[in-house]
């Protein structure tokens, strides 16, 4: 067993109720390799942020969940060496199992999530409950689900929207006893969310009226990201073939977490700007071999991706 405290990570409980009472929400950037951990600690760094790593399922198969839990505790190193302690919370994205909920506390995560939003409302409310008595014995923080979210983003797949029911989540958070709340209000996976023509809008109304019924309690935000047009735009001048899409407007986003939404997750959006450097320079110095002379490039443009986010979309700039 190892604990997250000795891996100097932080849960969630304290920076959640400090962004609630401070309308804000805290980034949640998920990781898979170095590259995108440097950029994620170098833009929370100098933009004083706290930050939530995200690892999914496919990035804990990909990485190899030994060296992400050491590559965790290195970020925490890393951020003291750049010069600031920000509050760091190792976060499971969409866990599908009580196992590999299990699994991620015992090797070091601070924080995990599991999604039962699929399964018939008691049966989530059953395995929800049965993850939060085990992460709490090791004060490790929750994330549950109720509603389920459009698109694609490794395993997490779905064909349409379920909002969610405004009606249910006292019940839910009654009889969980989850510490935070992801809700479907119009967000989605992946990275073709609503195509030209189709105007983006999330429902803040839904989302009003769950403030109403749980004053105070965190909110989570899935499939955050704006899909900006201008790196979609650069992905295809150097090659890509990337379909027309539109992301969720950022001034939405930051109407959000102006409430009691203080978790927004953002994933695609780094993707595409790390393709769109990396194309750049396949185009441009063809004969280029070295991985640090384009990942290198990618890993700079995900910290201004970042930066920005943190900055004009968030708002959490120097709340660490």
């Amino acid at each position: 067993m190892v604990s997250y405290k000795d891996l100097g990570l932080v849960n969630s409980r304290d920076i959640f109720a400090k962004a609630v009472d401070g309308g804000y929400a805290i980034p949640a950037f998920n990781f898979n390799n170095m590259e995108q951990l440097q950029s994620i600690i170098q833009a929370c760094v100098e933009t004083k942020s706290p930050v939530i790593l995200q690892v999914s399922k496919g990035a804990r198969n990909y990485a190899n969940q030994t060296l992400l839990r050491y590559m965790a505790q290195g970020a925490v190193e890393y951020a003291k060496e750049l010069g600031c302690n920000i509050p760091i919370v190792l976060h499971l994205d969409h866990g599908d199992s009580y196992e590999l909920c299990v699994s991620c506390i015992e090797l070091g995560f601070s924080s995990v999530m599991i999604d039962g939003s699929s399964l018939p409302y008691d049966e989530n409310v059953a395995l929800t409950r049965k993850v939060v008595e085990y992460a709490h014995k090791y004060d490790v923080t929750v994330e549950g689900e109720l509603g389920v979210l459009a698109g694609v983003e490794d395993e997490v797949s779905a064909e349409s929207h379920t909002y969610t029911r405004p009606e249910d989540v006292e019940d839910f958070v009654k009889k969980t006893g989850v510490d935070s709340l992801a809700i479907s209000i119009g967000t989605s996976h992946g990275a073709f969310k609503f195509k030209p023509g189709q105007k983006p809008q999330i429902r803040l109304d839904i989302l009003h009226e769950i403030e109403k019924r749980i004053p105070g309690f965190p909110i989570v935000l899935h499939g955050s990201s704006s899909v900006p047009q201008d790196i979609v735009a650069q992905i295809n001048q150097y090659g890509g073939a990337l379909k027309d899409s539109i992301g969720i407007p950022e001034e939405q986003l930051r109407e959000a977490a102006k409430s009691a939404v203080c978790k927004i997750n953002i994933d695609s959006d780094g993707r595409l700007a790390m393709t769109g450097a990396i194309r750049k320079v396949f185009v441009e110095k063809p004969a280029e071999f070295d991985p640090r002379k384009y990942l290198g490039p990618a890993r700079d443009a995900l910290k201004a991706l970042y930066m920005h986010k943190v900055r004009n979309v968030l708002g959490s700039e120097n709340k660490a």
